[in-house]
C-alpha cells in the first residue's frame, strides 16, 4: 500500500489556514488556568497551616501542662474531669485531647487496643483532611509547570506560523509570541516553586505534630494502662478475709 503525498498547492492551501483565534483562546485558557492554580494554592496553603496551627499545642510548656493536668486526673480516677479539661475552649479543636476523650471512652479496653483505636481515629479524622490539601498542592505543583510549557509550545507555533506567513514578518509579532511563551513558562514556574517549599514547611509542620501526639498518647495509654492495674488490685479479695 502507498500513501499519497499531497499536492504542493493543497500543503500552501493547508498552510495558508488562519488558526490565530484557535491559539488566542489557547493562551486565555492558559493564562485562566495558571491564576486558577495560583490562587487554590495560596488558598490550600493557608488553610493547611491553619489547620496544622489548630491542631497542634502552642508549645512545649503547654503540652507538658496538659499531660500534667489529664495525668492526675487519671491517676485519681476522675475520668469525667479529664472529659472536662479535653472539651474546654482552647482545647478541643486540638488533636491530642481528642484522642484523649477517645482513650478515656474505651480505656476498659486493653491498652494495644486502644492504641489501635487512637492510630485509626487520628489516620480518619486528622490525618486524612491534611492528605486531601496536600494532595491537591502536589497537584498544582505538577499542574503549574506542564500548562507553562503548553504555553511555550502554543507561543512558538504562533512565532513559527509569522515567519512561514510572510516574507517580512513584522518583528512587533514575532515578539508578542515569543513573550507569551517565555511568560507562561515563567508562571509556572513561579507557581510551583513557592508551592514546593510551603509544601515542605507544612510537612515539616506535620511529622512535628505527629511527634507531639504519639508523645502525649504514649503517657496517656500508659496511665490508663497503670489504672487498669491499680482497678484489677483494688477488686482482689485480701488475704484472711
Amino acid at each position: 500500500m502507498q500513501f499519497q503525498v499531497p499536492p504542493v498547492d493543497q500543503l500552501a492551501l493547508l498552510a495558508q489556514i488562519d488558526i490565530s483565534p484557535i491559539l488566542r483562546t489557547l493562551g486565555y485558557a492558559i493564562y485562566t488556568a495558571l491564576a486558577v492554580s495560583f490562587i487554590y494554592g495560596v488558598y490550600c496553603i493557608i488553610v493547611l497551616m491553619r489547620r496544622v496551627a489548630q491542631k497542634s499545642f502552642p508549645g512545649r510548656e503547654s503540652a507538658e501542662q496538659f499531660l500534667d493536668d489529664v495525668g492526675g486526673q487519671i491517676e485519681a480516677n476522675h475520668f469525667d474531669n479529664v472529659l472536662e479539661i479535653c472539651d474546654s475552649p482552647e482545647l478541643w479543636a486540638r488533636a491530642a485531647p481528642q484522642l484523649v476523650i477517645v482513650a478515656i471512652e474505651n480505656r476498659n479496653k486493653p491498652a494495644r487496643k486502644i492504641r489501635q483505636l487512637l492510630s485509626e481515629f487520628y489516620e480518619r479524622e486528622i490525618v486524612s483532611e491534611f492528605d486531601r490539601r496536600l494532595a491537591w498542592l502536589n497537584t498544582i505543583v505538577k499542574s503549574a509547570p506542564m500548562l507553562g510549557l503548553l504555553g511555550t509550545v502554543v507561543g512558538m507555533i504562533g512565532a513559527f506560523r509569522e515567519i512561514a506567513g510572510s516574507a517580512k514578518p513584522e518583528p512587533s509579532d514575532l515578539a508578542d509570541d515569543i513573550s507569551f511563551a517565555l511568560l507562561t513558562t515563567a508562571c509556572g514556574l513561579a507557581i510551583a516553586i513557592p508551592v514546593v517549599v510551603m509544601t515542605n514547611f507544612a510537612n515539616v509542620r506535620i511529622a512535628r505534630l505527629q511527634d507531639s501526639v504519639d508523645e502525649v498518647m504514649g503517657v496517656v495509654v500508659d496511665d490508663l494502662e497503670a489504672s487498669q492495674v491499680r482497678a484489677g488490685l483494688s477488686s482482689e479479695p485480701k488475704s484472711g478475709s
